[in-house]
C-alpha cells in the first residue's frame, strides 16, 4: 500500500467501493483533452460493471468525440459532496453509433434532450476503467467533527479512507 492509501480496505473491497460510488453518484465530470487543454462537461453515467464498462449517451455534434477520437483516455469525476464521497476513474473512451446498446441506455429522462431513442445524432460513449481513485468518509458529521477535532488540537485531519486501484 502505498503512503497516499489510508484505508484497511483490501484491493478488491475499494474495487468494489469505486463501482458502487460511481453508480450512486451517477453525474460525474468527463474530462477529455483537445492537444491544449482538458476539458470537463457533466454527464449522466450508466454504470455496468459486469461489463466492466461506464456508458454515456452524447450528441453527435459534442466537440468529445473528436477529442476522444485522437486522444482516447478520459477521466470520470464523481463528487457526493454531502456525503464527502469522491471517485475518480481513469480509462479509455470510444465513440460508436451502436443503436443497440443505445436503446437499452435509453431512459424517459433522456427525452429532455432527444425526441427519441431513434434519433440519429446520439452517440454511446464506453469508457473501459484502468485505474481509480477513491475517498470515502463515513459521514458529514463524522467529518465536522473530525474537523473541528483538528481544528482545536492541531492535528492532521484524516477524512476516512482513500485507495488507488487497478481496475
Amino acid at each position: 500500500m502505498s503512503h497516499e492509501d489510508k484505508t484497511n480496505l483490501t484491493e478488491e473491497e475499494a474495487r468494489d467501493r469505486v463501482w458502487e460510488l460511481a453508480e450512486d453518484i451517477n453525474i460525474c465530470m468527463f474530462v477529455t483533452w483537445d492537444g491544449e487543454r482538458q476539458r470537463a462537461r457533466p454527464l449522466a453515467a450508466n454504470v455496468e460493471r459486469e461489463d466492466n464498462a461506464i456508458y454515456f449517451l452524447v450528441d453527435v455534434d459534442g466537440m468529445k468525440d473528436d477529442q476522444i477520437e485522437r486522444y482516447p483516455v478520459v477521466t470520470l469525476a464523481f463528487a457526493d459532496n454531502s456525503g464527502y464521497k469522491y471517485v475518480s476513474i481513469t480509462g479509455e473512451a470510444v465513440v460508436t453509433n451502436d443503436r443497440a446498446k443505445i436503446a437499452e441506455l435509453w431512459t424517459p429522462d433522456n427525452k429532455a434532450f432527444w425526441d427519441s431513442k431513434d434519433d440519429p445524432g446520439i452517440r454511446v460513449i464506453t469508457v473501459t476503467p484502468d485505474d481509480a481513485e477513491v475517498w470515502d468518509s463515513p459521514g458529514k458529521f463524522v467529518a465536522a467533527v473530525k474537523m473541528l477535532t483538528a481544528a482545536v488540537t492541531g492535528a492532521k485531519m484524516e477524512l476516512g479512507n482513500n485507495r488507488k486501484v487497478t481496475m
